[in-house]
């Protein structure tokens, strides 16, 4: 259940389909084993990893209050090391809500910089419509000196990691659809249920 961050999901296989060439997570409102929704998170951890390249992901977020939908990245020495430590690179996350939070997505960088957590982040809005409303393809460049973020090939965001050192090892994928927490605040009676991320694609440049 969750992962952190006071989230009120349970994580279910059932809510992963693969259907018509898309990869679909489905957030639900249902009551299974004390939760009062699901959803699903997948990870690559200890079968793909990369380091270094360029990381192109297309897809359909959900929208509405309480929906936290991510394409993101561990290190793989996160077994061995711990969060932050690690490092974490968000390539898309959408902290859903009517108006600006449903057109608006954020890339963020994690790490542990020798004394505390450190975060660097930067954000992408529309002008018109939602993420929900079709597709769009959520990048990021990384190299041993930088990681760019991009949305629809339009570069909003860079962090230079040349010398940051949890950057410069392998990485590996997740994808999920959070309900509530800290981040998004809790689903109200606007929310509207259930919502889908649907994933075109998953592309990597080495």
């Amino acid at each position: 259940p969750g992962w952190g961050n006071n989230e009120l999901q349970y994580y279910r296989q059932e809510n992963t389909t693969v259907d018509s060439g898309f990869l679909i997570i489905t957030a639900k409102e249902e009551f299974i084993n004390g939760f009062n929704y699901t959803s699903s998170r997948i990870k690559t951890q200890g079968m793909k990893s990369f380091k270094y390249g360029r990381i192109d992901v297309r897809a359909k977020l959900p929208y509405s209050q309480g929906y936290w939908p991510a394409i993101w990245m561990l290190g793989e020495s996160i077994t061995s090391l711990g969060w932050p430590y690690c490092g974490e690179i968000d390539i898309m996350e959408l902290i859903g809500g009517f108006g600006f939070n449903d057109r608006t997505i954020y890339g963020t960088a994690h790490w542990h910089d020798g004394n505390n957590h450190a975060e660097y982040g930067g954000n992408s809005s529309l002008t018109t419509g939602t993420f929900n409303d079709e597709f769009h393809v959520f990048s990021i460049i990384w190299d041993s000196s930088q990681i760019k973020w991009l949305l629809d090939d339009n570069q909003y965001h860079v962090l230079n990691i040349s010398n940051i050192s949890a950057f410069h090892n392998n990485f590996f994928l997740i994808f999920n659809i959070a309900v509530g927490g800290i981040w998004p605040g809790n689903p109200n009676s606007t929310t509207v249920f259930p919502q889908s991320m649907f994933i075109d694609y998953v592309r990597i440049y080495q």
